[in-house]
């Protein structure tokens, strides 16, 4: 009964989200302030699922400019966890498949967020160059997931090359975003659900990094990601263990 009564909120909600968002968003298309409105809204349905979720930043998050955000991608709750934290103007790179998912898709290029075609080889490597472009004309940051693809349990994947090749080229910093573990925590049956931490670290400064250390780069994301992602899953384990979420 209560997962019925999730699904059937949850639906409702991000249906309202998205027109009304779409509607909004028509008086300032493509407006990458939007990405980090919507995503908050859209991060609010948390406790709907039965979790709390705690977001930390460093102080000075709000001044960091033009950047790339990393974050590890671990299935559809990432939409109602990462989001919290995004900063404004920040948008995302997708594929562009999701443009015809009803509603969300419409909403999703409408906040101005980059479409990319992955079939097509070709295309997706101009992405760097686009997302090189758009660095040197606008003041706006860029989330990316560099696995590639959802996790599902299965611990950070490897990370591919695009964000680091952006990032070099670019000349902006990478910052982390990581997540505590969501693989199997969250059961729609279950009224609690317990603790998410989503942690942002300081930037790590490309400048130091040359176009043919882009592998090397990409190496030391990952680890400092590892190693932060297996603090907080130790921090929830032992919070929740003790009672104190």
């Amino acid at each position: 009964m209560l997962f019925i009564f999730r699904v059937i909120i949850v639906v409702i909600y991000c249906i309202l989200v998205c027109v009304f968002g779409c509607i909004y968003c028509l008086f300032s298309p493509r407006n990458p302030k939007h990405v980090a409105t919507f995503g908050h809204m859209f991060g609010r349905m948390a406790p709907l699922f039965g979790l709390k979720v705690e977001t930390r930043l460093p102080a000075d998050a709000a001044s960091y400019g033009n950047a790339i955000y990393i974050a590890n991608h671990q299935n559809n709750y990432d939409m109602i966890t990462a989001a919290n934290i995004v900063q404004p103007p920040t948008v995302t790179v997708g594929k562009k498949s999701l443009v015809w998912i009803p509603f969300f898709g419409q909403l999703y290029w409408l906040t101005g967020n980059l479409l990319i075609d992955r079939n097509n080889r070709a295309k997706a490597h101009s992405t760097i160059a686009e997302v090189v472009k758009h660095f040197e004309n606008r003041k706006i940051s860029f989330w990316m997931f560099p696995e590639g693809t959802r996790s599902r349990g299965r611990g950070l994947l490897p990370f591919k090359a695009g964000a680091f090749h952006a990032a070099i080229a670019a000349g902006v910093p990478i910052i982390p975003v990581c997540v505590s573990n969501t693989s199997d925590k969250i059961n729609l049956n279950r009224l609690n659900n317990g603790l998410v931490i989503v942690e942002m670290l300081p930037p790590i400064d490309t400048s130091k990094w040359g176009k043919d250390q882009v592998r090397e780069l990409s190496k030391h994301c990952r680890e400092v990601m590892k190693a932060k992602i297996e603090e907080l899953d130790k921090e929830v384990a032992q919070r929740e263990s003790d009672g104190k979420i």
